[in-house]
């Protein structure tokens, strides 16, 4: 048995397993399970013929995370497949500083699409702004592209380049953007005190001290704003980050 063949096998055996007796350890097959077997059948037949037949050699394991990719891409735009290296990449963003452009980014209609420049950093000098389309990364189309790769592509350390292709609104033709990259360092909370005692906080991402940082702004403003009237929490364009510190925010202010 070749190696290729032997991975597939085992691949597929694990699947099956997990679907025809399931986490709960009943033997029962459902409808579903049936259809799901078939379909996991068309996988393995296909993945062979792509490995015996396709006009270059193609490498088994890009070819399993394509497919894994391509599942998790089907659910919604906010989900994708980390490997070790996206899942680094990661956790470098939460810290809050990294080598980048400055600008967040989201899919919108399978489009890499600029939510929003960060201020001075190098794409808000550069004068990118919200709802750019990213059509290009260093002349390489960004159709299929997930998050993960896009942020991968487009981070480096820093004084390197990249250019960007970007399509906008009223532009008669794509434009070329280069930027050269920073150290990037995104401040997760920034408050201020508005007219009559409101206070107002800006959480721009889920970082590892937005909790910390958040708890400190409202003790500021509590002592500016005697007494607070209103508090306006503005969450717009925040691209999300770390579910925990989320949920702690969320519990202290209910406390």
């Amino acid at each position: 048995m070749n190696t290729a063949f032997g991975k597939r096998a085992v691949i597929l055996s694990v699947f099956l397993s997990l679907f025809i007796f399931g986490p709960y350890g009943d033997s029962r097959v459902s409808a579903i399970d049936r259809t799901t077997y078939k379909g996991l059948k068309t996988f393995s037949e296909v993945l062979d013929m792509v490995d015996k037949n396709y006009v270059e050699p193609v490498e088994t394991d890009k070819l399993l995370q394509g497919a894994i990719n391509g599942m998790i891409r089907s659910l919604d735009p906010h989900s994708s497949f980390m490997t070790p290296d996206l899942y680094k990449e990661l956790e470098v963003e939460t810290q809050g500083q990294f080598g980048g452009v400055g600008i967040e980014i989201m899919l919108i209609k399978d489009i890499l699409t600029v939510v929003s420049p960060i201020e001075d950093t190098p794409a808000f000098r550069a004068g990118l702004k919200p709802g750019d389309q990213i059509l290009k990364i260093d002349g390489k189309s960004t159709k299929d592209i997930t998050i993960m790769e896009a942020v991968k592509q487009l981070r480096g350390a820093k004084d390197t380049k990249v250019t960007i292709t970007i399509m906008r609104e009223g532009m008669a033709a794509p434009k070329d953007i280069t930027l050269t990259r920073a150290i990037i360092q995104v401040k997760s909370v920034k408050h201020k005190k508005l007219e009559d005692n409101v206070s107002y906080i800006r959480i721009a991402a889920f970082q590892d001290r937005t909790a910390d940082d958040l708890r400190k702004a409202l003790r500021e403003l509590d002592d500016k704003n005697k007494p607070m009237k209103g508090l306006i929490l503005d969450l717009r364009n925040d691209p999300g980050g770390l579910l925990t510190q989320a949920i702690d925010e969320i519990g202290r202010a209910h406390v």
